[in-house]
């Protein structure tokens, strides 16, 4: 089994390159990411591509490898079924589960994680909307929109929630935001650089459209209710 640096290394490119049409990641982001000095990375990154796990260029930046790949999935795999456990089975606040999950995915065996997903019901996401990948091969892709950015007066389902941060997690859920609600924009003033949204069964809400942008989104089926009207 690589190392826990190793695979934090890898998880962090691979994040890094679905952000960004996966393209190369710069060294100085890599190193600012992982808080470490650019000569640690430059070490470690060459390590990597000797391992066969990373291309890496000194100038064009590192971008994982298909076995790199297969080994970044793996580890978020691990990250976020042990998240979605701790939030359903251990019944741990979703603000407080990344940091768990950052210790737990590095010493959990195969067999242990087999277990949790079924327990689990085979999810396909985690607490806060983020694609589990599947044992073999990528999560399916899924087109979402921002909340920043939605139609004016429709309402949407949340689906995800891309920053993870103690304090904007205990914000969303506080307005009932969290992935499975649904949320209707009422206005947006581009002048003001903020939206007005009606989550469903409360009070609207005025946010910033930077705070909104991180809210993600899709359409509400058709036949199924919102986690709040889920007796």
């Amino acid at each position: 089994m690589p190392s826990s640096t190793v695979e934090n290394y890898l998880k962090q490119i691979y994040l890094w390159q679905q952000d960004n049409d996966f393209q190369r990641m710069p060294m100085g982001q890599l190193a600012l990411s992982l808080n470490v000095a650019p000569g640690t990375v430059t070490s470690m990154v060459k390590a990597l591509a000797d391992a066969q796990l990373v291309d890496y260029t000194p100038r064009g930046g590192v971008q994982l490898t298909p076995q790199g790949t297969r080994l970044a999935l793996q580890v978020l795999r691990r990250h976020r079924l042990i998240e979605k456990f701790l939030v359903e089975v251990l019944q741990l606040d979703w603000s407080e589960v990344h940091d768990e999950a950052e210790e737990l995915e590095h010493a959990i065996s195969d067999k242990v994680l087999e277990r949790i997903d079924a327990l689990l019901g085979y999810p396909d996401t985690d607490p806060h909307g983020d694609p589990i990948p599947p044992a073999e091969g990528h999560p399916e892709s899924r087109e979402l929109a921002s909340l920043a950015d939605c139609p004016v007066d429709d309402t949407f389902r949340v689906a995800r929630v891309i920053d993870q941060s103690v304090e904007f997690l205990q914000f969303v859920d506080q307005q009932g935001l969290a992935p499975g609600s649904d949320v209707t924009v009422e206005s947006r003033s581009n002048s003001a650089q903020a939206v007005t949204l009606r989550p469903a069964g409360r009070q609207a809400v005025t946010m910033g459209t930077a705070a909104a942008a991180k809210i993600l989104v899709s359409p509400v089926p058709a036949d199924k209710p919102s986690a709040a009207q889920t007796p």
